[in-house]
């Protein structure tokens, strides 16, 4: 056959001639790439064009919305189709692997696909990093969160109406005493109207009186039913500072709240100036003592799931060795049958296996400890028994020519052996597990993964960044003690 007709064949069906040449594997990897390219870039463009319909009109779609890409990457297939043909002709010319250029295209596509998929959008990520300074700030140095001191609050109250009726009557100011006045007490809240555009609220006079002279005063607004929040002007906190006889005076727009249809009648809300002043020594914040309960809680979650691993492993081990198992086929049947059963549950990750002891023994840090042990039986065994394996034979030989039971070759010229790996690979996992011990608290696992997640979810940064720094330090304390005791008995 000619050279020309292998080339022609991969023009009609990629890889074809490549198989008909001699080199199958090579041929068949190159149809199932371009295959699952293809694929992918339909299923990619049937997204981005769904609107339009399916087929062409969405390529068509997805054309206009990313002409880079979809451009690029039929450019890329139609290349690699010729370049198919080409490498089938040189394949079967020369007789052997040749043009490793084709797959360097394949990975250029795979990359680009990949680029999209994961929507990569590094102008984005510098154009948004002065976003990302503060709270990675606040987590970066957190202590300001870490200790705290009792506070002494002044505070001066007004009531203010919204709705229909009658105004409350204004109060008046009795020396020594902080007081806050409203011009007028009543009025409209801000709202939204049908085109969700911002209509500002009744704008009043706020003066106070009596308060510490000279000092930063904030503003808080309570609901009816007692949400408090503090409202904005401009985009920013109404904060302000006392003159020098504790007076003060500013204007403001009632500010916006969800209010339901059905409300009616009139409702009181307190606007309350307060000035907060630090008083007594410094002492641990309520973030700092439950971040170091947690993480005490994280070390022990990993220190009873390694040493559950290293009971329960052990026996496993010898189940998993080969040379131990060989004697018969009952033996070498659970010699496959452990080794199966340990490639399985190693193979999903303790975070599923948290999620699942979350179901089965609740909340907390139990369901840690049942994830990370289940895991840490199957790593350990199977690191165990393939340390078996690589054993010195010249004992064991040595005893059973005494006469020697199974049970005592194993007492007496393997388990001699193994102490060193095993005390070795039992430390490792012990890092591994105080490690790991820290993520599944995400998914309520316990330990101080499930503070973390806590803290993030409520934008709590700083508060954030104390667990961040105790899990960084407490992780690189084991590590460094791991390698002392290792040191210590290898």
């Amino acid at each position: 056959m000619s050279n020309i007709v292998y080339g022609g064949l991969s023009l009609i069906l990629p890889g074809l001639g490549q198989v008909l040449a001699g080199q199958i594997r090579r041929g068949i990897l190159f149809f199932l790439s371009l295959i699952t390219m293809v694929s992918i870039l339909y299923s990619q463009a049937a997204d981005l064009g769904r609107r339009a319909g399916e087929g062409w009109a969405a390529m068509a779609r997805a054309f206009s919305r990313r002409p880079g890409f979809i451009g690029f990457m039929i450019l890329v297939l139609i290349a690699l189709w010729l370049l198919g043909a080409y490498d089938a002709y040189r394949c079967a010319k020369e007789k052997r692997k040749v043009n490793t250029g084709i797959f360097a295209l394949v990975l250029l596509g795979f990359f680009i696909q990949g680029w999209q998929i994961s929507e990569i959008d590094l102008v984005k990520m510098v154009r948004q990093a002065p976003e990302a300074l503060p709270p990675l700030s606040r987590v970066m140095w957190p202590w300001d969160a870490a200790f705290e001191r009792d506070t002494d609050v002044l505070s001066g109250k007004a009531i203010i109406m919204t709705g229909e009726g009658t105004p409350p009557e204004q109060t008046e100011p009795v020396e020594g005493k902080p007081y806050l006045k409203s011009e007028p007490n009543f009025g409209e809240l801000s709202k939204r109207d049908d085109d969700y555009n911002m209509v500002p609220g009744t704008r009043i006079t706020v003066t106070g009186s009596g308060f510490a002279p000279r000092m930063e005063t904030e503003i808080w607004w309570k609901d009816p039913i007692g949400n408090e929040f503090r409202p904005r002007e401009g985009g920013e906190y109404l904060v302000l500072t006392t003159d020098d006889e504790g007076k003060f005076q500013f204007e403001m727009t009632l500010p916006y709240q969800l209010t339901p249809p059905s409300a009616e009648g009139a409702f009181l809300h307190t606007l309350e100036a307060r000035q907060v002043t630090p008083v007594g020594p410094y002492k641990p914040s309520e973030a700092l003592r439950l971040t170091v309960g947690r993480m005490v809680e994280t070390i022990f979650m990993g220190m009873m799931a390694t040493m559950f691993g290293i009971i329960f492993s052990i026996p496993i081990s010898f189940l998993a060795a080969r040379n131990i198992m060989s004697g018969s086929k009952v033996s070498m049947f659970f010699y496959y049958l452990t080794r199966t059963i340990l490639n399985i549950v190693r193979s999903i990750e303790p975070l599923i296996w948290a999620l699942i002891a979350v179901v089965w023994v609740g909340l907390g840090p139990f369901a840690g400890i049942v994830a990370l042990t289940l895991h840490s039986i199957a790593a350990l065994g199977k690191l165990y028994s393939e340390a078996i394996e690589g054993i010195d034979h010249g004992p064991i030989e040595a005893i059973q020519a005494t006469g020697a039971s199974r049970l005592q070759t194993i007492m007496y010229g393997v388990i001699p052996q193994m102490v060193s790996p095993f005390i070795s690979f039992s430390i490792y996992r012990w890092d591994i597990n105080v490690r790991m011990s820290t993520v599944i608290g995400l998914v309520g696992g316990g330990g101080i993964g499930f503070l973390l997640i806590q803290y993030i979810r409520l934008l709590d940064y700083r508060s954030a960044g104390i667990a961040v720094w105790f899990i960084a330090v407490t992780v690189a304390i084991l590590d460094y003690v791991s390698a002392e005791i290792r040191n210590k008995l290898m």
